[in-house]
């Protein structure tokens, strides 16, 4: 692999207190790298050391197969540009005179920007949006505006390589996508090299070919988004429980928070959840389960039905049934088997129809063998009953037969959650 960067056991840190721990990574030339992590994790300081404003205590950085650290800071220039997190100007410089500063690394003492610098600079500020502002005073501008000023200053280096340290974060979301659109342009269409950090997961997921996440000044992994944006790995570096969802538009997916880790202390994967679902309805369920440890199961679900492509994805047993057929007296009889063995069965507010009636069945089956049986009622599904009443009636007699109801999944899961507690306070006792 043809590197760009390539950072060899960088150690920094002030005084005693170690920020960045024995770094060793490289980027690709031409790709799109995102640094993510939580605050404090190193993002910032690590992209500082890439552009030499700070120096390292160990480590070395190449830039192809030159040290960067002896480069003088002209020479750099001509190579890499920087785009801070913050940047204050109390002169008042015009908006050009600022964007031309991009080319002071080209310019010889006293030498003033020629007609190609000056098409450089309209290029890259008609780029960012930012050429009808040309003839105003940097001081008046808006965070959102000066913020797209810099980044023009930047592209008017002509570098082969941009960092930029969160560079979304003054703006609107019109103005974020706008930039990272720009940026993906700029990398595939002219081999830009670009690293920047992030704070927003979905744009990383949006934007980005691979992905560094940090936690406590070392990369906790690192590789192409979809290896690195898992559930399981946001988990461990945030203490945050999210769903992944495929967005048909993009092609990427969207990451959704669910709610801060808390059941982190408490096993719980001696206990098995039957999931009663379809069309979409379990998904947040079976991911959100298998997130939290439990032994999951579900069906029986059309081969092709949304909750069978998560399930599959996740590797859940379940019971499945040929695309658009009816439950067959064989897969009855294995999700019965199934449900038998669960301590809970949870039923998702999937509509009623006679395909997926026998489900119901089962579960009101179970309901009378004393099975915990938790079932949501979301109002989006009130009244999606396609059986003539005979799915209403069955729901009917499961709420009778003691089945516990929620209106919210997190009310369902806070439920889990206290059963879980009690049952080993129990068992301690």
């Amino acid at each position: 692999m043809e590197y760009h960067i390539k950072v060899e056991n960088l150690d920094f840190g002030y005084y005693d207190d170690l920020i960045l721990k024995d770094l060793n990574f490289w980027i690709k030339k031409g790709s799109f790298v995102t640094i993510i992590g939580p605050n404090g994790s190193g993002k910032s300081t690590l992209l500082k050391t890439l552009s030499k404003l700070i120096l390292p205590d160990k480590g070395n950085i190449l830039l192809e197969n030159t040290n960067l650290l002896k480069l003088k800071p002209l020479e750099l220039a001509r190579h890499m540009a920087v785009v801070p997190q913050t940047f204050n100007i109390d002169f008042p410089f015009t908006v050009l005179e600022t964007v031309l500063m991009g080319r002071s690394p080209f310019l010889k003492r006293f030498e003033t920007e020629s007609e190609q610098d000056l098409a450089l600079a309209q290029w890259a500020m008609e780029l960012t949006n930012t050429w009808h502002l040309r003839d105003r005073a940097v001081t008046e501008l808006s965070g959102g505006e000066l913020q797209r000023v810099i980044v023009a200053r930047a592209l008017t280096q002509e570098p082969k390589i941009i960092l930029l340290d969160e560079p979304t974060a003054h703006l609107d979301i019109q103005h974020q996508m706008e930039l990272l659109e720009l940026l993906e342009n700029l990398n595939q269409k002219n081999g830009l090299t670009v690293v920047t950090v992030l704070h927003d997961l979905n744009l990383a997921s949006l934007f980005s070919e691979y992905v560094i996440l940090m936690k406590e000044g070392k990369i906790f992994a690192m590789g192409e988004t979809t290896e690195v944006l898992t559930p399981q790995n946001i988990r461990e570096v945030y203490n945050m429980e999210v769903t992944l969802s495929h967005n048909p538009l993009t092609g990427k997916y969207n990451i959704t928070p669910i709610a801060r880790t808390s059941l982190t202390t408490n096993p719980v994967k001696d206990t098995h959840i039957h999931v009663i679902c379809g069309g979409g309805t379990g998904s947040f369920f079976l991911e959100k389960l298998v997130q939290l440890g439990y032994q999951v199961s579900c069906g029986v679900l059309n081969i092709g039905d949304s909750d069978w492509g998560k399930a599959k994805k996740l590797n859940i047993e379940m019971v499945e049934e040929e695309p658009f057929a009816p439950i067959s007296e064989a897969n009855i009889m294995k999700n019965r088997t199934l449900m038998n063995k669960a301590s809970y069965v949870i039923i998702a507010p999937v509509p009623f129809g006679p395909g997926n009636l026998p489900n119901l069945n089962l579960v009101l089956e179970a309901c009378q063998q004393g099975k915990k049986v938790l079932f949501i009622e979301n109002q989006e599904y009130q009244g999606k009953d396609f059986t003539g009443g005979q799915a209403s009636a069955l729901i009917k007699e499961i709420r009778q037969g003691g089945a516990k109801f929620f209106k919210e999944p997190k009310d369902l899961f806070a439920f889990l959650e206290q059963e879980l507690t009690n049952e080993k306070g129990e068992t301690n006792a």
